[in-house]
């Protein structure tokens, strides 16, 4: 049997207005789970937005229901982050890495294992991914980029081919290319996407040698 007094409670709590520190709290969430590819960069760009437009409980409760509840913030107060400083950081797994900025800036550079796919998504801010550093283990990687009102830049060396297939909309998807070839069976990067009122540009650039200690 249903409490109808619990009900009633239930559903004036969901008309209660949310906060910011509400709204920041469930953009958190949606970009932890677009970190681990539990929702798209697509899916996660759609329900911020729908986040920050939020008046009311009801309105965010929706936009998390599908996703797992070890992705939530536990802390029940503010959330860390202002809300003009919003970043995602780089998330790295074996097969995929993804670097999301969303109004600041994120990268992934140094030493690392490039997986098959890598994600770079910018929004009102920068991310860069630098692969300069990188292993190759896979002899064709894909980056998907886009940018939105923001820059996402591809640091390749030169002995690395790439093919660029992206298309800019009142952006730029270009590629500052570089006078020397890869051998044939290095390693190849294709990069697609999509650059809105934003750009993505691929920079081939030298690999950074490694410090020689005396």
């Amino acid at each position: 049997m249903v409490d109808d007094d619990s009900t009633e409670r239930r559903g004036a709590e969901l008309e209660m207005r949310a906060s910011d520190t509400d709204r920041e709290r469930t953009a958190d969430r949606l970009r932890t789970a677009a970190g681990h590819g539990r929702i798209t960069l697509d899916e996660l760009e759609e329900r911020l937005e729908a986040a920050y437009a939020a008046k009311t409980y009801g309105e965010l409760v929706p936009l998390t229901f599908d996703l797992p509840v070890e992705d939530a913030r536990l802390d029940p107060g503010p959330a860390a982050a202002p809300s003009n400083a919003l970043v995602v950081g780089e998330q790295q797994s074996h097969d995929r890495a993804t670097a999301i900025a969303i109004m600041s800036g994120s990268n992934i550079a140094g030493r690392w294992v490039v997986p098959r796919r890598v994600r770079a998504f910018a929004f009102w801010g920068g991310a860069v991914i630098d692969l300069r550093e990188a292993r190759f283990e896979n002899r064709v990687t894909t980056i998907t980029a886009v940018a939105i009102m923001g820059g996402v830049q591809i640091l390749a060396p030169e002995d690395v081919h790439v093919r660029v297939t992206g298309v800019g909309i009142m952006g730029g998807f270009a590629e500052s290319r570089s006078n020397e070839v890869g051998p044939g069976s290095a390693p190849v990067v294709q990069v697609k996407g999509l650059a809105f009122w934003g750009g993505v540009l691929v920079k081939h650039l030298k690999r950074k040698q490694k410090e020689i200690k005396p």
